[in-house]
């Protein structure tokens, strides 16, 4: 299990918005070595080849099991992913928001450097800095449709007697762009 938690910083069925929200906190903690990667799932030929004309070198992957998915046939509903790993921030956002329509999928920029926060008691870190876009959905786990798109801000995880101390370092971050924690945490 990871070590970071998420927190929707933003909602919105606009994704321009949602990715132009999304590259102000990746700026807040850019580094000279700071990444991104994109992940979809598909349902049909068509959009799979939709991204591939914009982003042609990622991945493709289908699934190999026969049998039913919600009661579809798989061959008749094939289940596809796609993602693009590790790549330079400002190099594939742009065509992957374009294309993805309404599958879901995400951005995901890592490698960030949060600053420090002397006044709220907490110090910088990377680790676990990262900015996810969502695209459809509300959750890491890309498993409950919706017709907005959301940004999460990420930070370390420190879970005391059931209470996440790190949770007011995500507000303060989001506060400094104008921007409210939302909702709860997610792995």
């Amino acid at each position: 299990m990871s070590d970071a938690i998420a927190y929707p910083v933003f909602r919105t069925p606009d994704p321009a918005l949602a990715l132009s929200t999304a590259r102000s906190l990746v700026e807040f903690g850019r580094c000279a070595y700071s990444r991104v990667s994109t992940y979809a799932e598909f349902h049909s030929v068509a959009e799979v080849r939709a991204l591939a004309k914009e982003l042609p070198t990622g991945w493709f992957r289908g699934r190999e099991e026969y049998g039913e998915f919600d009661g579809v046939p798989l061959e008749d509903r094939p289940p596809l992913e796609w993602e693009l790993l590790n790549v330079p921030v400002g190099s594939i956002e742009d065509a992957f928001t374009a294309a993805i329509g309404p599958s879901r999928g995400e951005i995901n920029w890592e490698l960030l450097c949060w600053p420090d926060a002397p006044g709220a008691g907490f110090h910088g870190e990377s680790k676990h800095a990262e900015v996810t876009l969502l695209f459809n959905t509300t959750t890491r786990d890309l498993d409950e449709p919706a017709d907005e798109h959301t940004v999460l801000l990420h930070v370390r995880s420190a879970l005391v007697d059931g209470r996440q101390l790190r949770e007011p370092y995500a507000h303060w971050l989001a506060d400094q762009l104008g921007l409210t924690v939302v909702g709860p945490g997610q792995r």
